[in-house]
């Protein structure tokens, strides 16, 4: 507690500017073969750890939702310690440890103070539970019902519904079909063998990245990134993924009890690391990544009321993602909302941006983006998608200046080559017409 206490003393009187610097990125590789980046910063007496491991749900094979199921055991027991005991000793010390997954991967977080004695022990403790989880008979039926009631949850919902039949659409027989949560078939299959086997597989240093910020010099990160790994087994990185072949643009209906219809309109957008990224990205700040003052914003809600929710993204993955444009309507208003938001892409994709709505878009993202790394756990998360997804360690220095280099034309020639409307799948979720 009294740990606690200082650290949230020490964060109020933390200066406003205190984390304005562009971050610095330190990289190595440990001698089991982990990918390291370490950002220095003295401003708060804290360290962030992420550990990613390319083990997302793409990984499961033909049981969706293994890859959820391991990761969310990491913490319910490892070693000598179950799970009661395992939370007692972080909760002790004020060590904050936790998992999560996606389609292309899995990490393990943690945040401690970084004073030495209560940073070893939260160093020895994710080592433990990166390369010794128990997997314990309890912990595995009661993790596999909370999957089992999430799913369940999930299902109850048309907005979920409607995401996961637009990805097993648009993905067909690809990894990133299926939902990363795993089904109600698949979830009862999935026994403690399969759970240590995807876990030797997957959670070996030569597939993981480490990402490293806080109150610690290089040496002492050098010797915490090796204490993370050393009792993981070296093992080899996962192997690439399968092209995401695209598919024939289509439209499906599915009805649903409630008064909102969900509609999904998109097609196979952008992979990580793409040379068309950031004219794609800027293009979409304009068309709906800004919602409700973008052009969708403008064409769907604030010209004819037909939705207070309206917006378009790119997911980029290591895979090529999707490129989505999302609108909640009224079930009386859904045809005229489907029809705007298609008439509204091809105009775009025909036209472009204007350039007053280009320079504000650039305007827009560059005088954002500080905001993005503000704190020690959004740096952590931002240097970790760096090492997974190979990018330049000069993100951060050159990420403004790609932005404001991005012309008309470039977003333009990346919209035509990249988007084609009549390839676009539309998911339509809801009740019937009012």
């Amino acid at each position: 507690m009294a740990n606690r206490i200082r650290f949230l003393l020490l964060l109020w009187l933390l200066p406003l500017g205190a984390l304005a610097a562009t971050p610095k990125i330190q990289f190595w590789t440990t001698p089991q073969g982990a990918k390291v980046l370490f950002v220095e910063t003295h401003a708060l007496p804290m360290l962030d750890v992420r550990v990613v491991f390319d083990a997302g749900s793409a990984r499961d094979g033909k049981l969706p939702g293994l890859a959820a199921f391991v990761n969310g055991l990491l913490t319910e027991g490892a070693g000598e310690w179950d799970a009661d005991a395992l939370a007692v000793r972080l909760e002790g010390r004020g060590i904050d440890l936790g998992t999560g997954s996606a389609r292309d991967m899995a990490w393990v977080s943690l945040r401690t103070l970084s004073e030495a004695p209560v940073r070893a022990v939260a160093i020895d403790t994710l080592a433990e539970v990166l390369a010794h989880p128990r997997f314990d008979d309890e912990a595995i039926e009661r993790v596999r019902k909370q999957m089992l009631v999430a799913r369940r949850i999930a299902l109850q919902k048309p907005g979920t519904i409607a995401s996961e039949r637009f990805f097993r659409t648009l993905y067909g027989d690809h990894p990133y079909a299926h939902p990363g949560g795993g089904t109600e078939q698949s979830l009862p299959k999935i026994d403690k063998a399969r759970l240590r086997a995807f876990h030797r597989q997957y959670c070996v240093a030569a597939n993981a990245v480490i990402a490293l910020v806080g109150d610690v010099d290089h040496t002492t990160a050098e010797q915490i990134a090796e204490r993370i790994t050393a009792a993981l087994p070296r093992g080899r990185h996962a192997p690439p993924l399968p092209v995401a072949d695209p598919v024939p643009g289509g439209e499906l209906r599915l009805s649903f009890p409630s008064s909102q219809t969900h509609i999904l309109i998109g097609q196979l957008g952008v992979r990580r690391g793409d040379a068309d990224y950031f004219s794609l990205d800027v293009g979409n700040h304009v068309l709906g990544g800004s919602s409700l003052v973008s052009i969708l914003g403008e064409e769907v809600r604030n010209k004819r009321g037909l939705s207070y929710s309206v917006y378009s993204y790119f997911s980029p993955m290591r895979a090529t993602g999707p490129f989505l444009m999302v609108a909640q309507t009224r079930n009386g208003k859904a045809g005229k909302t489907l029809e705007v938001m298609r008439d509204t892409l091809k105009h775009f994709v025909r036209d472009g941006p204007s350039q007053a709505q280009l320079n504000a878009a650039k305007k827009n993202l560059i005088g954002g983006f500080p905001l993005q790394i503000s704190n020690n756990r959004k740096i952590v998360q931002y240097i970790a998608m760096i090492g997974f997804y190979d990018l330049p360690f000069d993100w951060f220095d050159t990420l403004p200046g790609k932005i404001a280099a991005v012309t008309l034309d470039d977003v333009r020639d990346a919209f035509r080559r990249r988007i084609d409307p009549a390839r676009n799948i539309a998911v339509i979720v809801g009740g019937r017409s009012e």
